[in-house]
């Protein structure tokens, strides 16, 4: 009798550790076998810069991998948001970057690039637009059309336009600004149209950061400790205001169009301000470089740069990309969030979402009391 009962406990021990950790069961429902492909800058960038580059690239070199001891192309100690993403949905390789020779993908691929723009030429870089096509070059020998409809598609990019724009000039007034984002938003529409027009239709846009809380900027434009520079703020405040619109808009004019914004500004400024309750010690100063930020010339072998002693204390690991221990939090948000976070749908629901079927919800603006709001009942800061 006693046996039996301990074989009892064993299976239903079993049975319990199954349901909570199989991670390609949601409600009820089995994540379809898809790929994840991303595009954008070096926040999603899986080693592509390497192979473009002729010149030393810092991350293919310690201590950047740090956190597992494996240099690997990434601007992070680790692995990055999208690598979370692809677990989470079942996905059991890392996502490979697209241009290294003989990679397996798949699953997806990874098309980001260091230092990309939506506008100009970036050097050893990819525009978005010349990112899609690139997509598009290998599409024919890799995936079929059904395989590609029924996939999701990330995106983070315009970063490098406003830095760039920000220091080519300093000066500009609030109508030059006003036109510049313009500019650059009628791009992103235009490049996400092309992805679309080629074959893709789940897309996951993840807004601009606080560029101005960054701490390569808080150090090149030396506003101290406590202090964002507001002017590339309100340049990715004014970027992020006009992303939901024009997703709802491609949503209500493209046939099977279906996207979630992933509110990437604020998931960082809570974390800024508020580090403690995020379990981060150092949100202002990056673990990795040198300066009164610690942000520049992590990994470059010119540089002595200092080197925290625990990387999981820091929100950033250099002076522009994130440790593993925040793209995990990422992660888990943009899987799972609740529309505080990522709205109209999360990661999880877009996957299972029926291809083709019109989107129920739209966009809708957050305001900071619904933020606030969200946060103190659903304790989503322990993510």
């Amino acid at each position: 009798m006693a046996d039996h009962c301990n074989l009892v406990s064993v299976l239903g021990l079993f049975l319990v550790l199954t349901l909570f950790h199989n991670p390609i069961t949601v409600a009820g429902q089995t994540i379809p076998a898809v790929a994840l492909f991303t595009f954008g800058d070096s926040n999603f960038d899986a080693g592509n810069k390497q192979t473009l580059s002729k010149s030393f690239v810092a991350q293919g070199f310690w201590p950047y991998g740090k956190s597992r001891d494996d240099p690997n192309g990434k601007f992070c100690d680790g692995l990055i948001a999208p690598d979370f993403v692809a677990k989470f949905m079942g996905i059991p390789i890392e996502i490979p970057a697209a241009l290294k020779p003989n990679v397996n993908v798949s699953r997806g691929a990874s098309f980001a690039v260091a230092d990309a723009t939506l506008l100009g030429a970036p050097v050893e870089s990819l525009t978005l637009n010349q990112q899609v096509r690139k997509f598009n070059q290998m599409k024919a020998a890799n995936w079929n059309d059904d395989f590609i409809k029924k996939s999701v598609f990330m995106i983070y990019i315009g970063a490098n336009d406003y830095l760039n724009f920000t220091k080519n000039n300093p000066n500009a007034d609030a109508s030059a600004q006003q036109a510049f984002v313009i500019s650059v938003t009628n791009k992103l529409k235009n490049d996400i149209s092309l992805l679309y027009s080629s074959g893709a239709s789940k897309f996951v846009i993840q807004n601009l950061a606080p560029l101005g809380c960054l701490p390569i900027v808080r150090q090149d434009y030396h506003t101290g400790m406590d202090q964002c520079y507001e002017k590339l703020n309100d340049l990715a405040k004014q970027h992020n205001e006009k992303i939901g619109p024009m997703l709802n808009e491609l949503a209500k004019t493209a046939p099977g169009f279906q996207f979630t914004v992933f509110d990437f500004y604020n998931v960082i400024l809570r974390r800024t301000q508020r580090n403690m309750n995020f379990r981060f010690f150092i949100t202002n100063s990056s673990c990795c470089g040198v300066g009164t930020h610690t942000a520049y010339g992590c990994g470059l072998p010119n540089v002595h740069s200092e080197l925290c002693e625990f990387q999981r204390s820091y929100l950033f690991f250099d002076g522009r990309h994130n440790t593993e221990k925040a793209q995990e939090m990422f992660g888990h948000l943009l899987f799972g969030a609740d529309p505080n976070v990522i709205q109209p749908m999360n990661v999880r629901e877009l996957v299972v979402y029926p291809v083709d079927e019109p989107m129920r919800e739209s966009w809708e603006p957050t305001t900071s009391t619904t933020v606030q709001a969200s946060d103190s009942s659903r304790g989503y800061e322990f993510y």
